[in-house]
This record gives C-alpha cells, sequence and structure tokens, in this order.
C-alpha cells in the first residue's frame, strides 16, 4: 500500500492542463473524475480496468 506522500505525489495542477483541474501526474485524468467514480461505487479494481494508465 501506497503512503499518503506517495498518493500525493501523484496529482498535480497546472493552468495550462485541464483548465488547472487537479489531475493525476502523466495524464489528463481529473482527480475529482476517479472520486466520483469510487464515490458512485465502482471498486479500485474497476476503475483501473477502465483506465489502465494509473498503474
Amino acid at each position: 500500500m501506497r503512503t499518503r506522500e506517495e498518493l500525493l505525489e501523484r496529482i498535480v495542477s497546472d493552468p495550462n492542463v485541464c483548465f488547472g483541474k487537479p489531475v493525476i501526474r502523466g495524464t489528463r485524468i481529473w482527480v475529482s473524475l476517479i472520486l466520483d467514480l469510487m464515490s458512485g461505487g465502482m471498486t479500485v479494481e474497476e476503475v483501473l480496468a477502465e483506465y489502465p494508465q494509473l498503474k
């Protein structure tokens, strides 16, 4: 399991990328999208199957 610091290092915000919304480093996947999917009932495994670049 990754530590909180390791997870937070993967989140970046750049005003020139996705309107400055927090994204997963190296992607244009909004952090809010992942949180919405998981709060809607998707498991970590399902999210990773849908977005394999997050592995």
